[in-house]
């Protein structure tokens, strides 16, 4: 064999040896580039899956924070509504004259009246009303003794017993409005 033919056989080994590492590498190579876009793909489904519930997340808050918002709204139109039917009603209870008003007092005193025995018994009311408790304390054997800020009716007291019965309009309707709010109510909203 020849110099020739050995440096030839060596050279055709390099060449077979060099694309054998070469294909390898190149085999290395397409491994890393499969597992890298695999990589990014998982990691972009991933943070698509985060964004998504991020998103979702955020759309129910904004929802439930909406809904109470819209709730509030609701509540406080129908507290509104309440306070208008209540005033009305005061104004109403205000414009009593006559026979309905004298017929009223005169149910509260009476009821009031359960509560004494004895004299020394004063009666209080609405300053527009001085004449009418002037003469109704009086059939009772009271003193009509002056005014109180309130709608209508009674406030009656004796300093003897250290009795206070409050009879007016006011209480009454506080009661009343205490008792009936939740049917009040449930009539003006009952279609909501």
């Amino acid at each position: 064999m020849s110099l020739d033919t050995v440096v030839e056989d060596i050279r055709d080994e390099a060449r077979a040896r060099a694309e054998e590492v070469r294909a390898d590498a190149e085999a290395q190579a397409t491994e890393i580039i499969e597992d890298a876009e695999a990589d990014a793909e998982a990691i972009r489904d991933e943070r698509a899956e985060e964004v998504e519930a991020t998103i979702e997340q955020e759309r129910e808050q904004m929802l439930s924070s909406a809904n109470l918002e819209a709730k509030q709204e609701r509540l406080g139109a129908r507290r509104d509504v309440l306070q208008e039917v209540r005033a009305t009603v005061e104004d109403e209870l205000t414009a009593l004259d006559g026979d309905d008003r004298e017929e009223l007092t005169r149910a509260l005193l009476d009821a009031a009246s359960e509560e004494f025995d004895g004299d020394d018994v004063r009666v209080y009311g609405r300053a527009d009303d001085e004449e009418l408790l002037t003469d109704l304390a009086a059939e009772h054997g009271y003193e009509y003794a002056g005014e109180r800020d309130c709608l209508g009716g009674v406030v009656v007291e004796s300093e003897a017993s250290r009795v206070r019965v409050n009879n007016t309009f006011d209480s009454v309707l506080e009661d009343v409005w205490e008792d009936e709010l939740r049917e009040i109510s449930t009539r003006l909203f009952e279609d909501q």
